[in-house]
């Protein structure tokens, strides 16, 4: 029969492959915002005069259980690998999304422009983090102050925007205050993109020091 030492590998790789995920109560949450997104682009296209109200309570919602989770696992410690991994995940994905249905609603090209900046840095600092940590320094790239200032902005922007952004209908629709609201969630949408290309520039500085290093022969 196999030896000892190779039974016991057996055994540790089959209970691995066996262990159940645990859903704690923010990767619920989590889980829910994801839930969210095809909801918000159902909504979205409606073809109803109330939609753009709609679309913006369905953002303000998921916004609020990304605060939400984050509050209950540090508050009652609720931390898990899964979580840790999904909650990044469905934050990005719900602002690119979000950010999708303004630019098809309201096809300029700043507005184009400005989603194209915080689509493709979310792009590039998630890969930078992700090369960071195969070469063991992630802690450099850690979310700094900047990072989350600019994810209040951007988030009030969405919020705006979606509220004000309504595609093309059969019965035109004129949003309550819609004119004022769309110009404040552009021009933060605007400070957005600016502060998420200095924040971007942070985290390429931080890890610059590793990034220069080249492999030794």
């Amino acid at each position: 029969g196999p030896a000892p030492v190779e039974r016991t590998a057996r055994g540790s790789r089959a209970g691995r492959a066996g262990r159940i995920v645990r859903l704690t109560i923010p990767t619920m949450l989590t889980l829910f915002r994801i839930a969210l997104i095809p909801v918000l682009v159902l909504v979205f296209y409606l073809p109803y005069s109330w939609t753009h109200i709609g679309a913006a309570l369905i953002f303000a919602l998921g916004a609020a259980t990304d605060w939400l989770d984050g509050w209950i696992a540090r508050r009652y410690r609720m931390f898990s690998a899964f979580g840790a991994f999904l909650d990044p995940v469905a934050d990005k994905l719900m602002v690119a999304v979000a950010l999708f249905l303004i630019v098809q609603g309201h096809p300029t090209p700043w507005m184009a422009c400005w989603a194209a900046v915080i689509v493709g840095r979310e792009i590039a600092v998630s890969a930078l983090r992700e090369w960071m940590a195969e070469v063991g320094q992630r802690s450099r790239v850690k979310v700094a102050w900047i990072g989350k200032f600019k994810t209040v902005v951007q988030m009030v922007a969405l919020l705006c925007l979606l509220y004000s952004v309504v595609p093309p209908k059969p019965e035109r629709v004129h949003p309550w205050m819609g004119g004022p609201i769309f110009h404040l969630g552009d021009w933060l949408l605007a400070a957005a993109a600016i502060l998420t290309l200095w924040s971007g520039f942070q985290y390429l500085r931080a890890a610059w020091p590793a990034l220069r290093d080249e492999p030794q022969d």
